[in-house]
């Protein structure tokens, strides 16, 4: 498949989310993701600003999590972890939905709950990612979670938050991408640590994954690149 490392790079939001990083991992976090020009890093609430502030001058955008990692906080709660991301500088959310009460089928209360967070992430153009945790749900559950998401105005779904026990498969990133349609992207999240592994996610629909190894990714592809070789 042909690609070029600029395509992507664009794929990336670069992750900074463990709960162990220092203000200086979060320095040479955002170096990584402006070296390489990536779509985004994806910080802890947190870390907005000062991720702002360092990638000032950049086209790597801002990402938050909200709701993070569990999906359980109120509503409320979630709508004013948004706010102040935003206030703050955020230009991506990428927002857990309430795995309990979708497995409860409380179809309604998650519908409203991604809502809540869109609408207030839309008033400012802030695009929003609703991640469903797929290894909690069976397929039928995340088929609909991609359903809710959309009907809620979710710009992207997103297969993971990375800190449960699974991440993306290409089974779960093709039933997301015909869950939903051309108008909602998907995003893979936990497990694309090598280019081969991004490669896959790219040829099955997803147009972003969250990556840690953002460096030896883009190494590579400029190392094949520059070889020919693909």
């Amino acid at each position: 498949m042909e690609y070029t490392c600029e395509e992507i790079a664009k794929m990336i939001d670069h992750s900074l989310l463990r709960p162990e990083l220092t203000d200086q991992d979060i320095v040479e976090g955002c170096e990584i993701a402006k070296k390489y020009n990536v779509a985004s890093v994806c910080c802890r609430p947190s870390d907005v600003a000062l991720a702002k502030k360092l990638l000032a001058g950049s086209e790597v955008k801002v990402g938050a999590v909200v709701g993070f990692p569990h999906g359980s906080h109120k509503t409320e709660t979630k709508v004013f972890e948004a706010e102040q991301a935003i206030k703050d500088g955020a230009e991506e959310l990428d927002m857990v939905i309430h795995i309990g009460k979708l497995r409860s089928r409380d179809f309604d209360y998650v519908r409203e709950d991604i809502k809540a967070v869109c609408d207030v992430a839309h008033r400012h153009g802030v695009i929003v990612k609703v991640i469903l945790e797929n290894c909690y749900l069976d397929d039928e559950l995340k088929r609909i979670g991609c359903k809710l998401a959309e009907e809620a105005g979710a710009d992207f779904v997103k297969t993971s938050t990375g800190f449960a026990p699974g991440g993306a498969t290409i089974e779960d990133l093709k039933l997301m991408r015909e869950s939903v349609s051309p108008r909602v992207q998907v995003k893979a999240a936990g497990g694309v640590r090598t280019l081969d592994a991004a490669l896959k996610v790219r040829e099955v629909g997803a147009t972003r994954f969250g990556a840690t190894k953002t460096a030896e990714i883009m190494e590579e592809c400029y190392r094949r690149k520059k070889q020919g070789c693909c």
